[in-house]
């Protein structure tokens, strides 16, 4: 990839006039680079832009979206972030669902402070083969970081193969991991194979075969969810398997090298479950050499916006719709709703409002109000009572909600709000609302 530098509107304006290039503004100089951004999407309307922006400034964040930006990242800067970015908007209108797996690193947002840590333990855990143990909560984004891990670090080259344990029983289970016949096939062929794994087994050994999915992982990364769902004998072998790192392979009865790196799915419990025995120890040992925290989006809020802007477009490319935009107001309401599905529920409203909203007009904070309620409920104020009643409850639990977002700092509150200081906090003290200022 080629890029041209330009410094000035008047320079890049000139160059957009010779050929039409995709544009990345550094946004680090705040209002002074936001007006560079307006006054290139004023003469430039259909040129692809994305923003790059300091994480310790995340109303940039929010500005570069409403801005049209096609996406924003964070430093440090990434250039097969980019690269995935500028590929996924020039293939828009073309673009059809066909379900095919998207680059992971492009859905890792790292906007806020509390997905630093999770970035640098995901570059330190790229540079390693050993375990990776990846908690949170359900849609989070463990797959994501998983995948971000083995794309840094194996790229194309090696395969990425998830694995679901609570989808199958014990049986089904053994069979899609190791590819074993388990009493399949004649009783001559069932017989032979019981007396080559009795021999092998003399050596310590699993058996493998070609059809199951640790051997497809063979050099590459076998991704687990739900393992204290799997039987005692399936975690018992694949103990054995990442101990030995070689087994036997059914299908020649050679022993290989079994190169795989494993990575876990896990929630809170996992400890717990540690405890109880249903997942064994020895697996857990190698399971966790690394371990990595996802916060919830709700302690993330700064990436909200980002996000809801990247999963936005993909629905509208997925649809072979136009791309629409999200209205301050309404970016300002989904940042600061409580999201207990994470970034899973985040992408189910979204597809429900594009559902809804007709023609090419930007969302709007009542497109997002039809769906959702503040306390995350189904739907707005189911709880009866006056207009007036319902306008008091819906303007006290929105500053409540911006205030929460933008960590009790009246100043940002207000500008998000799009009203002036003195009159947020007269609103402030006639619907009662306290603000807790935190660092």
């Amino acid at each position: 990839m080629s890029v041209v530098w330009a410094d000035n509107v008047n320079y890049a304006l000139n160059e957009l006039q010779r050929r039409d290039l995709p544009v990345l503004l550094d946004l680090s100089r705040g209002a002074a680079a936001l007006q560079v951004a307006r006054d290139l999407r004023s003469h430039r309307p259909a040129t692809l832009m994305f923003a790059v922006v300091d994480p310790r400034r995340p109303d940039l964040t929010t500005e570069a979206v409403l801005a049209g930006m096609a996406d924003v990242f964070a430093r440090p800067l990434g250039g097969r972030r980019v690269a995935n970015a500028i590929e996924r908007e020039l293939a828009y209108d073309a673009r059809l669902d066909d379900g095919s797996e998207r680059d992971a690193s492009a859905d890792l947002y790292s906007h806020s402070p509390a997905m630093h840590e999770v970035m640098a333990l995901v570059a330190r855990a790229a540079g390693m083969r050993a375990g990776v143990l990846i908690r949170g909560e359900d849609g989070t984004g463990r797959q994501v970081a998983a995948r971000a891990i083995h794309a840094q670090q194996s790229g194309e080259r090696a395969a990425f193969v998830p694995i679901d344990c609570a989808a199958y029983d014990a049986d089904d289970l053994d069979t899609v991991l190791f590819g074993s016949a388990n009493g399949h096939g004649s009783r001559a062929e069932r017989a032979q194979d019981a007396k080559l794994e009795a021999k092998q087994q003399s050596r310590g050994l699993e058996r493998v075969g070609r059809q199951g999915r640790l051997y497809e992982a063979l050099g590459g990364t076998l991704y687990m969810q739900n393992i204290a769902e799997a039987s005692a004998r399936v975690q018992a072998r694949l103990a054995r398997v990442l101990r030995d790192r070689e087994a036997v392979l059914v299908e020649t009865g050679e022993v290989v090298g079994f190169d795989i790196r494993p990575m876990a799915g896990v929630d809170g419990n996992v400890d717990r479950a540690v405890e109880e025995g249903r997942i064994r120890e020895d697996l857990f040992r190698r399971l966790s050499v690394i371990r990595i925290d996802i916060p919830p989006l709700r302690n993330r809020r700064e990436d909200i916006p980002a996000l809801a802007n990247y999963f936005l477009r993909e629905i509208c490319g997925s649809l072979r719709l136009p791309p629409k935009t999200l209205s301050r107001a309404a970016l300002s309401l989904i940042a600061a709703l409580p999201w207990r599905g994470n970034a899973v529920e985040l992408r189910a409203l979204l597809e429900s409002i594009v559902a809804a909203v007709e023609g090419g007009r930007a969302i709007a904070l009542e497109d997002v109000l039809s769906h959702v309620r503040l306390d995350g409920g189904s739907v707005v104020y189911a709880n009866g009572g006056t207009l007036k009643q319902a306008r008091s409850r819906f303007e006290r639990d929105y500053i409540v909600a911006i205030l929460d977002q933008h960590h009790g700092r009246i100043s940002e509150a207000a500008k998000a709000l799009g009203i002036q200081r003195t009159n947020l906090y007269r609103k402030m003290r006639s619907l009662r609302v306290t603000r807790t200022r935190r660092p």
